[in-house]
C-alpha cells in the first residue's frame, strides 16, 4: 500500500529538497551563460562571412541532433580519455554537465534567438541610425529588446525543458533531485512514494516558473501598450 507518511516525510525532508536546490542552481547557470553565448552566435548566423555564418549553422545542426545524455556521456566519459587534464579532482559532475548542457542549450538558445533577431524589421534599424546611434546602441536600445518580447515565450519553454533535461545527469552520479531519488528508492525500495515526491518538486518548480512567464509577458505587454 502507498506510505503517505513516507511520501510527506520525502516532500517536506531535506534530501530531496537539496536535490532540488542544486537541480535549480544548474539550471540558472546553465540558461544564463547559455543566453550570454546565444547572443552572439545569434548574431553570427546572420553574418555575411559565410565561415562565420555556416561555423554557427554546422554547430547548431551537430547540438540539436545529438541526443543529450550522448552529449552528456561524452564530456564525463571522454574528455578524461582525451586529456589527463579531465582526470584530476576538479572536473565534477556538476560541472561536467553545466559543459554538456550548455552546449546543447546555446545552439536550441541560438536558433530562438535568431529567428527573434531577424522578426525585427529593417526598418527599425534605419530609424535608430536616422537618430545617430551607433550599431550598439541600435542593437541595445531598439533590436534586442524587441527581439526578447518576440522569443521571451520560446525562451521560458526552454528552460523548462532543460529544467528537466538535469535529470539525465543522475548517469554522471550528479546529486541532483532524480540522483537523491533513486538513492532514497535503492535503500527503502518504497517507489511509488519517493517518485510521487520528486514529481511534487518538478510541478512545484515548473508552475512557478510559468508564472514568471505569465507576469514577465504581462510586463513586455504593458510596456508595448
Amino acid at each position: 500500500m502507498f506510505d503517505f507518511q513516507l511520501f510527506l516525510d520525502a516532500v517536506f525532508g531535506w534530501p530531496l529538497a537539496e536535490g532540488a536546490l542544486l537541480t535549480v542552481a544548474l539550471s540558472l547557470a546553465v540558461m544564463a551563460v547559455s543566453m550570454v553565448t546565444a547572443m552572439g552566435t545569434a548574431s553570427l548566423a546572420t553574418s555575411p562571412r559565410r565561415l562565420l555564418r555556416w561555423s554557427v549553422i554546422g554547430y547548431v545542426w551537430l547540438l540539436r541532433g545529438t541526443p543529450a545524455l550522448l552529449v552528456l556521456l561524452f564530456i564525463w566519459n571522454g574528455l578524461p580519455q582525451l586529456s589527463p587534464l579531465f582526470r584530476a579532482g576538479w572536473f565534477s559532475p556538476f560541472l561536467a554537465a553545466f559543459i554538456a548542457l550548455t552546449l546543447i542549450q546555446v545552439a536550441y538558445l541560438t536558433e530562438i534567438l535568431r529567428s527573434a533577431f531577424a522578426a525585427v524589421g529593417p526598418g527599425q534599424r534605419e530609424a535608430g541610425a536616422a537618430l545617430g546611434l551607433h550599431r550598439g546602441q541600435i542593437f541595445v536600445l531598439i533590436t534586442l529588446p524587441q527581439a526578447m518580447r518576440i522569443a521571451l515565450p520560446a525562451l521560458m519553454s526552454e528552460f523548462i525543458t532543460l529544467l528537466k533535461t538535469t535529470s539525465l545527469a543522475t548517469v554522471i552520479s550528479l546529486k541532483e533531485l532524480m540522483t537523491v531519488t533513486q538513492y532514497a528508492i535503492a535503500t527503502s525500495f518504497r517507489f511509488m512514494e519517493w517518485h510521487g515526491a520528486a514529481l511534487v518538486y518538478y510541478l512545484v518548480m515548473v508552475s512557478i516558473l510559468t508564472a514568471i512567464q505569465m507576469r514577465t509577458e504581462a510586463l513586455f505587454a504593458r510596456g508595448r501598450r
